[in-house]
This record gives C-alpha cells, structure tokens and sequence, in this order.
C-alpha cells in the first residue's frame, strides 16, 4: 500500500486529481471499453473533484467515455434534497464535467424495492466491466461509506442502519438538527470496493488522524472498516500533514522517503 503524504489539503488534492487525469488518459477508453470510477459524496473529496473539473477545462482530461457509480445514498430524502449525495455529486462534479448522464449511476434512495436497487447497482458495474479506480474518503471512525463499524469486510451494495455518532457528525448539513438525518442508507459493499483495479482513499485533517492511525499501523479490523485495502492488490493513501498527526514519527518519515521521488505531480 502506497502513503502520499502532502504538507496541505490543497496540495494533496490536486495530486489526487493529477493521478486520476493520468490513470483514465492511460486507460483510453472507448464507448466499449469505458473507464469506471467509483466516486463518493462528502467534503473530502471536494478538492480532487475542482481540480479534476479545472484539468477538464483545460483539456487535459474527458470524462465522455468514464462510467461513475456513486459510493453511497441516503434512503427517504427526495433526490433534489440539497445534502441528497445525488444532488451533491451532480452539483460538485458531475455537471461541471463532460460526463454522459447515462454514464452515472448513483443508488436511489427513493426506490420502492431497495434491494432490488441495490443489485441493479452490481449489475451496473459488472456491465461497465468493473471499476478500474475507485475514489474514496473515510469518517473519524474509519467507515467509508455507510460501512460503519462492524460492518462485513465481504458485503455486496446494501441497505445499512447509519449510527447515531454518523448522525450526529452529519446534522451540521440538516440545520444541527440530528432528527433530520435519515437513520438509513444505501452503500457499496467493502467487498464491492475491493474488486475495483485501483483504490485511492483521501483523508485531510486532525480528526482523521485516529483513523489512519489504526489503518497504517494495525490490523485488518471490522470495527475500522477500510483498513480492509491493506488487503488491495494496488492500494494507495492520499493524505495530509495534519491525518497524520497519530502515527509514529518513524512511519511518517518511512513513508515520505520512500514517495520523495513522487511527491511532484504526476505526468499528464
């Protein structure tokens, strides 16, 4: 598992997107051979997503012949609803970019049959021929996703209970009013993750550092659900300076010296 370590959000962010650019560039895909990427709602990824639009205007990078599939939905908000992840990731990304509509699947929270959804969700990705990079971003507690702790290190896209403690950190987008938080949501499966050909996961700030704590220096944990990539043929942590305020001294300083030659950006 590769560690990028940057002194800032902004740097790690652009980073990120520079690889992404470079990774869908080097696959060329076509109409038939599309680039499927995996994509998830919340502030983390924020960043790689306006750099990655930036690099799009530019004309560094198309996104016609990319597939996404969205890492997760709220169950019971309308998909208009502005913290709704549709609307999110529409607003954040997808419409800034030159995406195909039919090229986005994102799970429906409002579906009468959720399971149903759920596997059409598969499906989707199967079709696409899978995911070849999968973006993701993790909570103070190590989920991803509404994987929360304890949940299965081989589940498939699910319906899953969100707990109070994900609750209460998302109210401050429902007026800091914790009833407004759907109690339920739709998520890929660590599993499902796990089979796409690459992972990225970024993670900024102080209150990530416990995670990724327990990510780099301990075990495969359920109760810590995506140090599962220490498992991913080709995994890789994209952070900050300040994610890795927890970890010993002599990992951050492994890390940094054996990426020092890949801390500029990559090649487009």
């Amino acid at each position: 598992m590769r560690i990028i370590i940057h002194d800032s959000y902004e740097a790690l962010s652009k980073w990120a997107a520079y690889y992404v650019a470079r990774r869908i560039r080097e696959f060329n895909p076509t109409p038939e051979r599309p680039f499927g990427l995996g994509v998830p709602a919340g502030t983390s990824p924020v960043g790689t997503f306006q750099q990655l639009i930036s690099l799009h205007q530019e004309g560094k990078v198309s996104f016609q012949n990319v597939v996404a599939f969205g890492l997760d939905e709220y169950v019971g908000i309308p998909e208009d609803h502005p913290q709704s992840h549709q609307s999110v990731l529409w607003n954040e990304f997808f419409s800034q970019i030159d995406i195909p509509a039919e090229n986005v699947h994102l799970l429906n929270g409002n579906a009468p049959d959720l399971e149903a959804i759920c596997e059409e969700f598969e499906g989707h990705i199967v079709s696409a021929g899978g995911m070849q990079l999968f973006l993701g971003s993790i909570g103070p507690d190590g989920h991803i996703g509404f994987n929360e702790p304890g949940s299965s290190l081989s589940s498939r896209t699910r319906i899953k209970t969100i707990t109070k403690a994900a609750r209460a950190a998302d109210a401050r987008w429902f007026g800091n009013d914790i009833n407004r938080v759907p109690k339920t949501g739709l998520t890929m499966g660590v599993g499902t993750f796990m089979d796409a050909q690459e992972l990225i996961i970024v993670v900024s700030g102080f209150n990530k550092s416990r995670a990724l704590q327990k990510i780099l220096e301990e075990e495969v944990n359920h109760m810590w659900t995506v140090s599962m990539i220490q498992l991913h043929r080709r995994a890789m942590i994209i952070c900050d300076d300040e994610a890795t305020s927890e970890l010993k001294v002599g990992t951050v300083k492994y890390f940094k010296d054996i990426e020092r030659e890949n801390s500029g950006l990559p090649e487009l």
